[in-house]
């Protein structure tokens, strides 16, 4: 068993996706997604510092310039504009055509991987992987949208289709520019380093365009909303991502992104019971190719 850790790990990255994804969807048909995006990074620094403190981990104050610069890049890849682009592809065509576009990133990842960290991967492993995405693919499609016939309906479709493919990037990149920075050091404090980022960036640009104040306007009226971005910061932004960087630090990175990709699939039954959605036999039989794929991954 524990020689899968890592591989259990991004299983438990999908589903704390899964929780975060929904709470975050309520919290953002009220406030939208630009301040969701702002607020939730605030908060998972703080769920971070007060794990720090219980866990009696330092701060990562010494770690070396280099395993900053490696974070801090990939959190402002992958928690800045990766999920400013998700957030945004989500507006456009909503989130099961967005989550099409996100079952490219375990492909992308594994590419990147290979080209600058020099990974490879079994025939198995790929096999599991096209496999896996294939399924998750199959689901997610099953609930797609057509773009109307007025110009402004095709338009927004296909920027969602660039936001979407641009989430993919940046959460591929992210996993991969984590990687150097993330080798031998707790889990917990890489993703801290990488959460530090993405928030510096986010709300230094917030500041200078001016937002802060309506931010925080907005939510001193929205408290629903805010209890809502409390919760999903603390499943997505702080379990999830945390579980994610261990994830990759014992799993390959085309693997373990593999199996953070389906969350799409886990939401299937969430959108059943919980906002009433429909689905037939393709997301059915796509869920099936998709766990075949996961077994794959584990031969």
């Amino acid at each position: 068993m524990t020689a899968y850790l890592g591989e259990f790990a991004a299983l438990a990255t999908a589903a704390l996706f899964t929780v975060s994804s929904t709470l975050l969807t309520l919290a953002s048909r009220r406030i939208g997604s630009l301040m969701l995006n702002r607020v939730r990074l605030v908060l998972a620094v703080g769920w971070l510092l007060l794990a720090h403190a219980l866990l009696r981990q330092p701060l990562p104050l010494n770690v070396g310039a280099d395993r900053w610069l490696w974070l801090g890049l990939s959190g402002i890849a992958g928690l800045a504009m990766g999920d400013a682009f998700l957030f945004q592809a989500f507006i456009y065509v909503g989130p099961r055509l967005t989550m099409l576009m996100m079952a490219l990133a375990p492909a992308m990842a594994g590419i990147l991987a290979w080209i600058f960290l020099g990974e490879s991967l079994s025939t198995s492993q790929l096999l599991g992987i096209v496999v896996a995405l294939a399924g998750i693919a199959w689901v997610v499609n099953d609930r797609n949208q057509k773009p109307g016939a007025a110009p402004e309906d095709r338009r927004q479709y296909w920027l969602g289709i660039l936001c979407g493919l641009g989430a993919a990037t940046g959460q591929a990149s992210g996993l991969v520019l984590a990687r150097p920075g993330a080798l031998g050091i707790p889990a917990v404090s890489a993703t801290l380093m990488r959460m530090l980022a993405a928030t510096i960036v986010i709300w230094l640009y917030t500041l200078l365009r001016g937002q802060a104040g309506d931010t925080i306007r907005k939510l001193s009226i929205q408290r629903p909303a805010l209890w809502l971005a409390v919760g999903g910061s603390f499943f997505g932004p702080f379990l999830g991502v945390t579980f994610s960087i261990f994830a990759i630090q014992h799993a390959a990175i085309g693997v373990a992104s593999t199996l953070m990709a389906l969350t799409p699939v886990l939401l299937l039954p969430v959108g059943y019971f919980f906002f009433k959605e429909k689905f037939g036999w393709q997301a059915a039989a796509g869920t099936l190719l998709a766990m075949a794929g996961v077994a794959l991954l584990f031969l």
